[in-house]
């Protein structure tokens, strides 16, 4: 891992922050590198049971960085090269059963969206303003848009934002359902700050309450659309079962029995 992301755990969270913060967060080799390690890191790790992606600066991400990708990489090769190595980063938060929430303050943009669409949980500032933007450069939708927008949003509004110039407000992501709450500060830099203090209470929820369980309600929902209806039937049986067995959901059960007994 480098400077590119900072990495930490505490209490069970671990903290990826996005750390280039006067390229806006813009993936270039350095970071691409530490978001796969990073992510990889926080997903094989057993004391980790949720993860919180936040970012260094006034925007969360603004995809890839054009200007060093023209001046570093020769060819069509090396872009596809390093978009693939983000998407092992990408892959690795998406097909894991820890939960994530990302503190996506300020701007995201074009692969930004990526980033913040592998996360199960999103919190922004009202100032916050999120977009494709890909074309405009001539490119097209790369680190997993075109694979979750449209199941986040609906395929009509996924096609919106990308074949248009635009970029939704906060309320608006809150409305099509790409990110799931708004929070409000004074100025940007408030409003950066309660976007991650409002990201880290969603993630201490998590940890507080039964953490193991909510990471494979997420793997569920995650990977359903691998399955055929009969095929997810299956696995959600196979989970309960799995997780009925366990100390934690014995000791909730027992404590929920003990608690209706006291109310009859």
């Amino acid at each position: 891992m480098n400077d590119a992301i900072l990495f930490a755990v505490d209490g069970g969270l671990a903290r990826l922050t996005l750390n280039r913060p006067a390229r806006l967060n813009a993936f270039n080799a350095d970071l691409a590198h530490a978001w796969r390690d990073a992510t990889a890191e926080a997903t094989s790790r057993s004391d980790v049971k949720a993860i919180l992606i936040d970012a260094a600066g006034p925007a969360f991400c603004a995809g890839g960085d054009v200007i060093d990708m023209a001046t570093t990489m020769g060819s069509a090769d090396d872009i596809t090269a390093l978009a693939e190595v983000i998407n092992t980063g990408i892959r690795s938060l998406t097909e894991s059963a820890v939960p994530v929430v990302a503190a996506a303050h300020g701007t995201t943009a074009g692969g930004g969206l990526g980033i913040l669409l592998s996360s199960d949980y999103a919190v922004v500032g009202s100032r916050s303003r999120l977009g494709s933007l890909y074309a405009n450069i001539g490119l097209t939708p790369d680190l997993s848009v075109s694979a979750q927008l449209a199941r986040a949003v609906g395929q009509r509004r996924a096609l919106q934002l990308v074949l248009q110039d635009r970029l939704l407000s906060a309320a608006e992501a809150v409305e099509w359902g790409l990110v799931a709450e708004a929070v409000e500060g004074a100025d940007s830099a408030e409003e950066a700050d309660l976007v991650r203090a409002r990201a880290e209470e969603v993630a201490r929820f998590w940890l507080d309450g039964a953490a193991e369980a909510y990471g494979n309600a997420k793997r569920l929902v995650r990977s359903q659309p691998e399955r055929t209806f009969a095929e997810q039937l299956s696995e959600e049986a196979r989970s309960i079962g799995a997780a009925m067995a366990t100390p934690d959901a014995q000791a909730r059960i027992a404590a929920f029995a003990a608690s209706s007994a006291r109310k009859r």
